[in-house]
């Protein structure tokens, strides 16, 4: 099994958002804003070779939203999904799975193509889409705090493309090597994708831990729908985490990919900063 970070580029979301009740003062010095209030975040996502499969989790911000769209978000980098997925040596088309933590739009919007007859479909002609059915009810029928982050045109087409399947909270249905697990704190039912790869295991963060900056627990951002349970998620996972020797792989971290844990009088914090590269 090979493991890459493809990255998609880089976006926009505002300081306080992404850090909740934590004050800037104490923010401001993990990831610095702009005059805006604006932080600059990644989407990283990762790509798993595994026999004849090739597995991509998550897939970016996509290109197809209108200008106004993106003039929230300000997209930007050199970095794009099929530039990154092409410098390993593949093409879209030789994606088999695509894995879905969630439906946010910067965690879904590269999973569908607008064509130049304004039609949208699957941007993987060849790939089985994985979600949940739990989330899949939610984001179909999105609450009013969520409703502006699931956008019917990353969703929907999936379904009526009939390449999209559902698994379940501990399943290993795309491969045997990947557990699937799901938290409810960020939005319900996200998946964690827990990655079994040379003798380690591998955890992609999703928005449970959406950078490093994240790890201490009252570091939850207010897009959370319920933050209480995502703290008490947060404390599940880091002592499971230390225990297992995991390394946590960011998505949305501006600079760092993965790093290892330690355990400190204040907490579990982070102790070495890694690239994915560096695991193996």
């Amino acid at each position: 099994m090979k493991l890459h970070a493809i990255d998609t580029g880089y976006f926009k979301l505002d300081g306080g958002a992404m850090f909740g009740v934590v004050p800037k003062t104490m923010w401001q010095k993990l990831n610095p804003p702009d005059e805006r209030n604006m932080c600059t975040w990644s989407m990283r996502c990762m790509l798993i070779e595994d026999g004849k499969q090739l597995i991509l989790i998550d897939c970016g911000l996509g290109k197809k939203q209108d200008e106004k769209f993106f003039s929230h978000y300000e997209p930007h980098g050199d970095a794009s999904l099929e530039k990154s997925i092409r410098a390993v040596g593949y093409s879209f088309d030789d994606i088999t799975d695509v894995l879905l933590t969630h439906l946010h739009f910067d965690h879904c919007g590269g999973a569908i193509k607008r064509e130049t007859n304004g039609s949208l479909i699957p941007a993987f002609k060849n790939a089985v889409y994985w979600s949940n059915e739990k989330h899949w009810e939610w984001a179909t029928k999105p609450n009013a705090r969520e409703k502006a982050s699931f956008l019917k045109e990353n969703i929907l087409p999936l379904q009526e493309s009939r390449q999209l399947k559902f698994a379940e909270d501990g399943s290993t249905a795309i491969n045997p090597n990947i557990i699937l697990r799901t938290v409810c704190g960020h939005t319900e039912s996200m998946f964690i994708p827990h990655i079994k790869a040379g003798g380690k295991t591998i955890v992609y963060c999703a928005d449970l831990f959406p950078s490093m900056a994240h790890i201490p627990l009252p570091y939850v951002m207010a897009y959370d729908t319920r933050p209480l349970l995502t703290l008490d998620e947060k404390k599940k996972f880091l002592d499971e985490a230390i225990a297992n020797n995991y390394y946590l792989f960011f998505e949305h971290d501006r600079t760092v990919e993965c790093c290892s844990l330690k355990q400190t009088e204040k907490g579990v914090r982070e102790d070495a900063a890694l690239k994915l590269s560096e695991l193996f």
